[in-house]
C-alpha cells in the first residue's frame, strides 16, 4: 500500500511539475515577444524549447550550483520579472533563484527581491537599432542568419536587412540559398520559416525580407537603395583580411562599421568577453573576430593566467575538418590537406597560439601550437599543456574556473561541464565558445604543470561570439544579469 501511495504521490509532482512548466514556456515567451526580456538559464537558452528541455536545464543547474533549482521557484520569479517594468534585457533565472535561496537572503517575498537585483535596469540607457548586412553566405553567414533572425524580436538590437553573395542571380539558385539556410546537415533544420521573393531577389525569412545582393565588389553596392543605412558589414567570406582591403565596405553607400569574422591585420583580434572593453566603437571602422580556436582558448588562458600565472605552454588543437580540405585525395597548395578529410588525421598548422597574445599580451612568446584536422564536420578539442608560476591543484583549478562560469565579465564564455562522458557530438550547439571538461583536467604532482582539455562548437560557438562583439560595436548591448 505505502508503494502505491508513493507511486501516486510522484505522479502527481510530475504532473504539477510539466504544468508549472508550461507556465515557464509562456511567460518567457511572452518576456521576450512583448518586452524584449530574454531569458537564460546558467546561458542556457530558454526560448523556443519544450517541457521536456526546460525540466533537464533546471536539474543541470541543481548540479552545477549543488543546491535544487526548482521549476516553480523559477515561475514565481518570472512572474514578479513581468510584473515590472525592465528596459529590454537578458536575464539569468538560474542565478536570480540561487540568489533568492542563498542563506544572506533578506527578502520578505519574490517583487521586492527582484526589484532590489534589477534596481539597475532603470538607468540603463536606450538603445538604436543596428542595420547589418552579412557580406557572404558560408557555414559562419548561414548560422549567423538563423541567429540574428531567430532573436530578431521586436528589433531593436541588430536587424539583418541583406546578404552579399558571388555569381548569378537567378530562380534556381535563390532557392538553393533558401534551402541551405532551412536545413543543415549539422546544425539539424532552421526553427523557422524560409521562402524565396525571386522577383524582388530575396529571402522572406520568418516573414521579414532579407535582400539578396549579388556583387564582386563591395565598395561598389549602394545599401541605401535597400532602405539600408550605417550598417555593419560582417564579412564572412574570408576574401579580405587586413584592414586596406576590409575598408573597401566602408567605400560603399550606406555602411560604418565592419566585422571579419577570421583573423585579421593591422585591425583588433577581439575576442569578445576577454579585451573588447579596450577598443572604443566610437574610435574604430575596422574589427575582427579572431578565429575559433582563439575565441576557445582565450578566455581559459586568462583565468588561469590571473589565477596562478602561466611560464609557458603548448596548445594542440583537435580540430573538426573544413571546407578548405579535399573530400577526396587531390590536389592542394597545403600538402597534408589535399588528403581525404573523411579519412585522415591530417596535421596541420594553426596561428591560435600567437594569436592569443594580441588579446592577453603577457603570453607573448609563451605558447607554442599545433593542430590535427580529424575526421568529424564540426566540434573540436583544444588541449592546454601549461607551465604554472604558482603551483595548483585539481580542486583548486576546478574552483576557480567554476566561479568564472557563474559570475564575472566571461559567463558568456565558459562553459563548465560537469559530465564525466562528455564527446565531440556532445558539445554541438553550444552557445559558450569555450567548454570546459572538468573531468578530464590532469594537474602534476607538484601543482606546477596543468593539461586542460577544452571543446568547442568551432562554427555555432564562434558565430555566437561574433554576434556578441558585433552587439558591442554597434552599441546595441542590453541591460543583462547573469
Amino acid at each position: 500500500m505505502s508503494h502505491k501511495l508513493s507511486y501516486e504521490k510522484e505522479l502527481a509532482f510530475q504532473a504539477d511539475r510539466r504544468k508549472a512548466t508550461t507556465e515557464f514556456i509562456k511567460i518567457v515567451s511572452d518576456l521576450w515577444y512583448d518586452k524584449s526580456i530574454e531569458i537564460v538559464l546558467f546561458k542556457n537558452q530558454a526560448i523556443d524549447k519544450n517541457v521536456s528541455d526546460i525540466i533537464h536545464l533546471h536539474e543541470y543547474a541543481g548540479e552545477f550550483v549543488q543546491k535544487p533549482i526548482s521549476i516553480f521557484d523559477s515561475v514565481e520569479l518570472l512572474r514578479a520579472i513581468n510584473d515590472i517594468k525592465l528596459p529590454p534585457s537578458k536575464l539569468d533565472i538560474g542565478k536570480l533563484t540561487y540568489e533568492y535561496h542563498a542563506d544572506d537572503n533578506h527578502f520578505n517575498n519574490v517583487k521586492s527581491f527582484v526589484i532590489e537585483k534589477l534596481k539597475d535596469a532603470s538607468t540603463f540607457a536606450s538603445i538604436e537599432p543596428k542595420d547589418v548586412v552579412l557580406y557572404g553566405f558560408g557555414r559562419i553567414g548561414r548560422l549567423l542568419a538563423r541567429e540574428l533572425m531567430t532573436k530578431t524580436g521586436k528589433g531593436n538590437q541588430l536587424r539583418l536587412r541583406a546578404i552579399v553573395v558571388r555569381g548569378s542571380a537567378d530562380a534556381e539558385v535563390l532557392e538553393k540559398r533558401a534551402s541551405l539556410l532551412r536545413t543543415d546537415s549539422v546544425h539539424g533544420t532552421f526553427s523557422g520559416t524560409v521562402r524565396t521573393d525571386f522577383e524582388n531577389n530575396a529571402l522572406i525569412i520568418n516573414g521579414t525580407t532579407v535582400h539578396i545582393i549579388n556583387s564582386e565588389t563591395p565598395e561598389e553596392i549602394d545599401y541605401t537603395q535597400y532602405g539600408i543605412s550605417n550598417a555593419l558589414i560582417i564579412d564572412n567570406t574570408g576574401a579580405f583580411r587586413d584592414k586596406k582591403e576590409l575598408s573597401r565596405h566602408l567605400i560603399a553607400k550606406g555602411t560604418s562599421k565592419v566585422l571579419l569574422t577570421a583573423p585579421g591585420k593591422e585591425a583588433p583580434n577581439i575576442v569578445h568577453g576577454v579585451n573588447h572593453k579596450e577598443y572604443n566603437p566610437d574610435d574604430l571602422n575596422v574589427f575582427s573576430a579572431a578565429s575559433c580556436t582563439t575565441n576557445a582558448i582565450t578566455p581559459i588562458l586568462k583565468v588561469i593566467e590571473d589565477s596562478f600565472g602561466i611560464k609557458k605552454g603548448h596548445l594542440e588543437t583537435i580540430h573538426a575538418y573544413t571546407n578548405d580540405q579535399n573530400l577526396v585525395d587531390n590536389m592542394h597548395a597545403k600538402y597534408r590537406r589535399g588528403r581525404a578529410a573523411g579519412l585522415n588525421m591530417v596535421l596541420t598548422e594553426t596561428g591560435a597560439g600567437e594569436a592569443v597574445s594580441k588579446a592577453l599580451p603577457t603570453l607573448q612568446g609563451k605558447l607554442s601550437s599545433n593542430a590535427i584536422r580529424v575526421p568529424v564536420p564540426n566540434g573540436s578539442l583544444a588541449i592546454l599543456n601549461l607551465d604554472l608560476l604558482n603551483k595548483t591543484s585539481m580542486e583548486g583549478v576546478n574552483t576557480i574556473l567554476k566561479k568564472y562560469a557563474l559570475e564575472g565579465d566571461l559567463v558568456e564564455q565558459i562553459q563548465y561541464s560537469l559530465s564525466k562522458e562528455l564527446v565531440s557530438s556532445d558539445i554541438v550547439g553550444t552557445s559558450a565558445p569555450a567548454i570546459y571538461d572538468s573531468k578530464a583536467t590532469l594537474v602534476s604532482k607538484n601543482g606546477k604543470n596543468l593539461i586542460l582539455y577544452i571543446w568547442y562548437d568551432n562554427e555555432y560557438g564562434y558565430s555566437h561570439q561574433v554576434i556578441r562583439l558585433a552587439k558591442y560595436i554597434s552599441k546595441v548591448r542590453r541591460y543583462t544579469y547573469y
